[in-house]
């Protein structure tokens, strides 16, 4: 029998315990004192552990004379920590905390449940999850306040099928306005919320910023259903939240510096790079200029836009408007 050794911690013999609990049939207790070299406390520690913080369904077969994982329970279960990928802890820190934010007196009774939920994902043997979650953390930036209610009636008609009617602000142009939605889809980017809607009032597709809704009113009459392909390609086909089904290709080129960190991001599913000497040049298609050009602008002198003209005009005019702010210095 292969042994792991004297000195094993705990999540060790988690995983050693989960893997003899997994071969197919009972596991006697002396099993477990070999495998682990630890004491019979110990492994029994061990086990309550398992059951109580990780919900695994460990029971005692009596007339197997060892320890099995029960076939007929229904929870799901798993080991938390330690084998979570980057993207998958990223998943489940955000996770908590979008529900850490949402106001307690509308959704406490179903969030807390999925909230401990996650928080047990997070544990390690060694660590709890509020350990865990003060050295590992999601820092959002830039997320903007929303309405818990008015987020609440989006969801519910989202999910019912259901018109509805919003009192929405534009920005741009300062003002409100109303329209008849069917709502798509919720999406969660860049630490905010956005609502894909069918606009009845235009006839097309349309994305809003949910912290700019004033008012909702769910009706009775069904939301329209826009397939999932059309969905995809009009508001994904486009850089950034704001996208459309007509787009266009920007040809951005890097400075050797820059590229060093931009040549490993992923700025749209469709993109092409390549390099141009030392320079890093990446192309990615666009519908909606404006999220795409702040993000061109944060690089300031480390990026030029090559194509098209209308882009690289605009970027060189913003740039130019930045400029004086400051005069002669």
């Amino acid at each position: 029998m292969c042994h792991w050794g004297p000195g094993l911690n705990r999540t060790e013999r988690i995983y050693k315990i989960k893997a003899m609990l997994l071969d197919g049939r009972p596991v006697r207790m002396g099993r477990m004192l070999a495998a682990l070299e630890v004491s019979r406390p110990t492994v029994r520690r061990d086990l309550d552990y398992m059951r109580d913080r990780l919900n695994w369904p460990i029971i005692w077969d009596r007339d197997r004379g060892g320890y099995r994982v029960d076939d007929s329970a229904t929870a799901r279960y798993e080991l938390p920590g330690l084998w979570l990928s980057s993207a998958e802890a990223h998943a489940l820190l955000t996770m908590h905390y979008l529900l850490a934010r949402l106001q307690p007196r509308l959704l406490a009774p179903h969030v807390e449940p999925l909230k401990t939920r996650v928080e047990a994902l997070l544990e390690t043997p060694e660590q709890d999850a509020g350990e865990v979650m003060k050295r590992v953390r999601v820092l959002p930036m830039g997320s903007r306040r929303i309405e818990p209610v008015f987020f609440q009636l989006l969801a519910h008609a989202l999910l019912s099928r259901r018109r509805i009617v919003i009192r929405h602000y534009n920005r741009e142009r300062n003002e409100e306005s109303e329209r008849e939605l069917s709502p798509q889809r919720l999406v969660h980017y860049r630490d905010n919320w956005y609502l894909d809607a069918w606009d009845h009032g235009i006839d097309a597709l349309r994305t809003f910023s949910v912290e700019m809704i004033r008012r909702v009113e769910v009706g009775e009459r069904r939301a329209r259903d826009v397939p999932d392909r059309q969905l995809d390609e009009e508001l994904s086909a486009g850089y950034g939240i704001f996208a459309g089904k007509d787009h266009r290709t920007a040809k951005l080129r890097f400075t050797p510096y820059r590229a060093r960190w931009v040549q490993g991001e992923i700025w749209h599913s469709r993109q092409k790079a390549s390099f141009d000497g030392a320079y890093y040049v990446l192309e990615v298609p666009y519908s909606d200029e404006r999220e795409l050009m702040q993000d061109i602008l944060r690089y300031g002198p480390d990026v030029e836009v090559l194509a098209p003209k209308s882009l690289r005009r605009k970027v060189a005019e913003r740039l130019r408007e930045a400029a004086g702010q400051y005069g002669a210095i």
